[in-house]
């Protein structure tokens, strides 16, 4: 066999099993992750092949040429320690630098066991976000009172959905941001407060349990009213939270409801460190698209 591997964009079918390698690594992915990653951004994804073989590959999105964000980087275990992942690294890295406006941000979260190496990259740690686990009874978890002004994010005007989650990620992400309220086997909600948007967040079947994410709210009164709403959905199985560390109403809201810490990562930077409400951020989207 040869090590010359060739690097290229990947197909639709190749993101699919980008996704399966993910579930297998212990990633969780949700049930539409493949098809909502790729409607929001066909050419971020970035394969690496070997003698005609798909070995590895990752997701390289960028938002509007504003910001840009590096997930999903897989090698297959037995392509590992060959050099063959670090190469595709890189190749992401500076394809990901040229798909973006000079001088634009890229994040990523990355495993603290890599957390050396993608420091000599170039990125700067900035916080942990950090992912907490918590079995939902079959009757959902009992509000303390049912006086919250929660409905159905559709029927949120999206102009003021889409201008609320600009203040907590670094770019628009419009396009995104329609596909993931609307995604089949999720649900979505948001905390309206005089006619004002205050709060929303999004929970999506996943191979085990739910993912609940993004979750943004001003206050942590606002982030648990959603919550208890949100974990009805997974309601008889886990639900997942990627919290940053980084806001301490967060860290606040995981322990009031016993969740337990299973995983987590880096929140790393290449270029300033985006201005967004980090107060407000109480879980992330996703590890894979930020």
């Amino acid at each position: 066999m040869s090590d010359q591997q060739k690097i290229r964009n990947m197909s639709r079918p190749e993101v699919d099993d980008l996704v399966n390698w993910a579930a297998r690594e212990g990633w969780n992915p949700g049930l539409h992750d493949a098809e909502l990653f790729w409607e929001n951004d066909p050419e971020a994804f970035v394969a690496a092949e070997l003698d005609g073989e798909l070995i590895g590959g990752g997701a390289i999105t960028s938002y509007n040429g504003e910001y840009g964000f590096m997930g999903f980087f897989i090698v297959r275990p037995e392509y590992r320690g060959r050099g063959l992942g670090n190469e595709l690294w890189h190749v992401r890295r500076d394809r990901l630098i040229n798909r973006l406006q000079p001088g634009a941000t890229i994040g990523m979260d990355g495993v603290f066991d890599m957390q050396d190496y993608y420091a000599k990259g170039g990125f700067v740690f900035a916080h942990r976000n950090l992912r907490f686990s918590l079995d939902i009874p079959r009757d959902g978890l009992q509000p303390e009172d049912d006086k919250a002004e929660i409905k159905v994010l559709a029927e949120v005007p999206f102009e003021e959905v889409a201008a609320y989650d600009r203040g907590c990620f670094p770019a628009p992400r419009h396009r995104f941001l329609h596909a993931w309220i609307s995604q089949p086997d999720a649900l979505a909600l948001g905390h309206v407060r005089n006619g004002q948007l205050c709060g929303y967040g999004v929970i999506r079947r996943c191979g085990e349990g739910c993912k609940l994410g993004p979750l943004f709210a001003d206050s942590v009164e606002i982030a648990r009213s959603l919550y208890i709403k949100l974990a009805a959905f997974g309601a008889g199985g886990p639900v997942f939270l990627d919290a940053p560390e980084n806001n301490p109403a967060a860290m606040q809201l995981v322990r009031q409801f016993g969740m337990k810490e299973v995983f987590g990562c880096a929140r790393m930077y290449l270029g300033p460190e985006p201005a967004v409400a980090h107060e407000r951020i109480f879980g992330v989207t996703t590890f894979e698209l930020g």
